[in-house]
Parts: C-alpha cells; sequence; structure tokens
C-alpha cells in the first residue's frame, strides 16, 4: 500500500530499507525520502519501522540475523 503519496513510497519500500539497514525515522527520510513533504506519512511510517524492529532480535542495539543451514 502507498504510505507516502507525495513522493509514491509503498509499505514494500519502506520494508526493504529497513532490512537493508535503515533503523530510524530519519534514516528512511534520507533513503526514500519519505516524511520529507506533508509529513503526513510520518506516523504510519513509524508504525512500520517500530514493528518491524520489534520482530529483529538484538543484542547490545545491534540487529541480529541467523542464517538458515
Amino acid at each position: 500500500m502507498y504510505v507516502c503519496v507525495c513522493k509514491g513510497i509503498t509499505d514494500r519500500q519502506i520494508k526493504a530499507a529497513i532490512d537493508d539497514g535503515a533503523s530510524s525515522l530519519g534514516q528512511l527520510r534520507k533513503a526514500l525520502g519519505v516524511a520529507s513533504q506533508c509529513g503526513k506519512c510520518s506516523v504510519m511510517t513509524r508504525e512500520i519501522l517500530d514493528e518491524a524492529l520489534s520482530e529483529t532480535p538484538m543484542i547490545n542495539g545491534l540487529p541480529q540475523f541467523y542464517a538458515a543451514a
């Protein structure tokens, strides 16, 4: 679904940027341009970010990923 209508950014693009290492709204803004015009998408973007980060186990503030054998 489109999250940022101004820039045409979807939730999938936001999730992909998070998977690539973005861990804050500022980093998503820099990478995608989300929430850089009218700002109405910032709440939904933050919700997507918080949900994605809560699913990733963290150790000492760093995301931990596991490889399937």
